[in-house]
């Protein structure tokens, strides 16, 4: 909303967020660039990290730690990693560590990302970035502090079909943006939304936005770099739709989300659905010349024309142009997937790639601390809208 508090993201000035700091205050990887890697936290999402992180060839992954040794000892175990342990303060102090990944629940990413960076470690950050706006503030003003590099793991905006859309903007095809639709599924009858169901205790019930906070990052991060403004008007809507079901804690768990955003001459829809099928994760950006849709899921991207025929006749090319255009996507993807490229996390390979390199040659993190912080400032609006008393 206007005027609000959580608004106040700019705490860091823009010359720190967006220069590099000096050579003499980093903490590059020196030589023939081999950037030693440790994770912090083995649960389920950190197989996914590991498996990415070997795919960069300037990347060793060293040692995992948590502080249930029993996870760390079977991720090690898994993956042949050399060294397991369930003290980070011990790993920090036995290991040559370039770079952390941390990827435990963000109610103990302040206190982790601080650690790191008093070590002297970079850090690649798993999303949520962290519980309240307040405190992605504190992470980012740690990073300016340590000098260190600070990364967030907004993988889906690494992947081939929205690095497509940018280079599309950027090369004037789209012309300004006008509006933007980012839609985010998730099936509470999966894996992982089974879990946080029947769990009333599950660390994702534990966040102020519930649900909704475990994936808004991947929703607002594909509007906020096209948003011409920093204090936008925002309109939030959400209920429960799944309140006949009979699992522990259901009725209190909000499965759907509307917001409607509008800045100055840009506005935005951020779509959340746990029922909408099938599952879904897609932007569309409404430009002033043309049209974009990317699917995340498909890896798809087409571009919708502007009408360039009279009548009639104007109304059948864009069948033909969409269907040229998905044609061209299916055999890059045929290329890609003959390549060993087409796996889930490929966006995360980049963004890995693109951090890792950051380190290597001192230039800015492939992700703009503003955008992180912007990005938390939206989600403590919607929050605050959603659940009022949680954030009071």
């Amino acid at each position: 909303m206007k005027g609000s508090s959580a608004k106040n993201y700019f705490i860091v000035s823009t010359s720190m967020l967006l220069a590099p700091p000096s050579v003499a205050q980093t903490n590059p990887v020196k030589g023939n660039f081999t950037v030693k890697i440790a994770i912090v936290g083995c649960g389920k999402i950190a197989d996914a990290h590991v498996e990415e992180i070997r795919k960069v060839g300037s990347a060793q992954l060293v040692a995992v730690s948590d502080l249930e040794p029993l996870m760390a000892e079977q991720l090690a175990a898994r993956f042949g990693i050399p060294r397991w342990y369930s003290d980070l303060s011990e790993m920090l102090a036995a290991e040559q560590i370039d770079v952390i990944h941390i990827t435990t629940p963000p109610q103990s990413h302040v206190a982790l990302v601080r650690q790191c960076f008093n070590a002297g470690c970079h850090v690649f950050l798993e999303k949520p970035v962290a519980l309240r706006h307040s405190d992605t503030q504190a992470i980012v003003q740690a990073a300016a502090n340590s000098n260190c590099k600070l990364a967030v793991n907004y993988w889906p905006n690494f992947e081939r079909q929205a690095l497509d859309l940018r280079a599309m903007y950027q090369a004037g095809v789209l012309g300004a943006p006008v509006h933007i639709e980012s839609f985010y599924g998730y099936n509470l009858s999966g894996e992982y939304g089974m879990a946080i169901r029947r769990d009333p205790h599950h660390w994702v019930r534990s966040m102020p936005g519930m649900l909704f906070q475990n994936v808004l990052d991947h929703v607002l991060n594909k509007i906020v770099p096209y948003l011409d403004d920093s204090d936008p008007e925002m309109h939030v809507d959400a209920y429960c739709r799944a309140a006949d079901d009979d699992m522990s804690g259901a009725d209190q768990l909000l499965d759907e989300l509307r917001v409607m955003i509008r800045g100055g001459k840009v506005s935005a829809y951020a779509t959340f659905s746990a029922h909408a099928r099938p599952v879904g994760h897609t932007m569309r950006f409404y430009g002033t010349r043309n049209t974009a849709y990317a699917d995340f899921n498909a890896r798809t991207l087409v571009l919708e024309r502007k009408q360039q025929f009279p009548s009639a006749l104007g109304r059948l090319a864009p069948a033909f142009q969409v269907s040229s255009d998905y044609f061209r996507q299916s055999i890059k993807n045929v290329r890609l997937f003959s390549r060993s490229r087409f796996h889930f996390f490929d966006g995360m390979r980049r963004l890995l790639t693109e951090f890792y390199s950051s380190i290597e040659n001192n230039s800015p993190p492939p992700i703009a601390y503003e955008e992180i912080l912007r990005v938390s400032s939206l989600i403590d609006t919607i929050v605050a809208e959603v659940y009022p008393a949680v954030l009071a």
